[in-house]
């Protein structure tokens, strides 16, 4: 993957840019921003049936918070239904959709074109939402010249002029760990401003620049912790759990267990508890 200069700032936390962000502007708390897609969601489902009004119970339960939250949540848009009848359902799209910037079209650019690429690249969702891919970028001289979802795949060495004459501030990224941090610094100083990350790393990027992270490793760990609980199945005490992880995780074991000042397993004192100066067996580690 190609390389950029390094950004020397460390700052995750947007601020030049927040002039712009009406939701900010506004003083819409982060955590009601990130369940305005859901309000969202529910209010086109309701709309493509039809219906006029929906109560704040009835949009509660079909975007998955409680009534309370939910009517919280729209005060800070200045929306407060009406007694007895309910939210228009027409109105909350597109007030939503405005508050959330989705009434103007948004150029996105998605740098490493291998399988979840080109998954992306084929996403219905995106345009139907706002978001038109406006490249594809590669710097595998075997991707490059390929297609995906009728657009060519093109040379990282024209990201720059891409950003510049499609207006793009929006960038994916679903390159290999590695190359991550190195697009990251391309697309920034390319003039991107919003990157939306799925490589299992993190990111350092300057003020101003807002970075969303999808990690579906993560998620399926949480899952995996409890569909682990459901089936009423606690971690074994013991090595038995660490034998059936993943390599990473035993070494991570082991290496705790160095730390701690004990061994890679411990041995079994007489009377079968651990020896003196160990920690005892771990019952599994997950990754950070």
């Amino acid at each position: 993957m190609a390389i950029g200069r390094s950004t020397q700032s460390t700052s995750q936390t947007p601020d030049a840019g927040a002039a712009r962000r009406p939701s900010r502007a506004r003083g819409i708390p982060e955590a009601t921003v990130a369940r305005l897609p859901l309000y969202l969601r529910a209010l086109t489902a309701l709309s493509e049936r039809s219906v006029p009004t929906v109560s704040s119970e009835e949009l509660a339960a079909a975007a998955g918070v409680n009534s309370a939250k939910l009517r919280k949540d729209f005060s800070y848009l200045g929306s407060y239904g009406t007694r007895g009848v309910g939210y228009d359902v027409e109105y909350l799209v597109y007030q939503i959709s405005r508050e959330l910037g989705l009434t103007q079209d948004w150029p996105v650019v998605i740098v490493g074109i291998g399988n979840l690429g080109h998954a992306l690249a084929n996403y219905g969702g995106f345009a139907s939402r706002g978001f038109r891919v406006a490249a594809l970028l590669d710097a595998d001289p075997a991707v490059v010249g390929s297609s995906a979802a009728g657009l060519p795949v093109r040379h990282m060495d024209e990201l720059e002029a891409i950003v510049e004459s499609q207006q793009v501030s929006i960038g994916v990224i679903t390159t290999p760990p590695g190359a991550a941090q190195q697009v990251c610094d391309r697309l920034v100083e390319a003039g991107v401003t919003s990157i939306l990350n799925f490589a299992p790393t993190v990111l350092t990027v300057p003020d101003g620049v807002d970075v969303r992270k999808v990690d579906l490793s993560i998620e399926l760990q949480i899952l995996a912790f409890h569909e682990q609980r459901k089936a009423g199945e606690e971690p074994d005490r013991g090595d038995s759990v660490l034998d059936r992880a993943p390599g990473p995780v035993r070494a991570a074991a082991a290496k705790l267990r160095r730390a701690a000042g004990g061994t890679a397993k411990a041995e079994p004192a007489k009377g079968g508890k651990p020896a003196k100066g160990t920690e005892g067996d771990l019952s599994a580690v997950m990754p950070a």
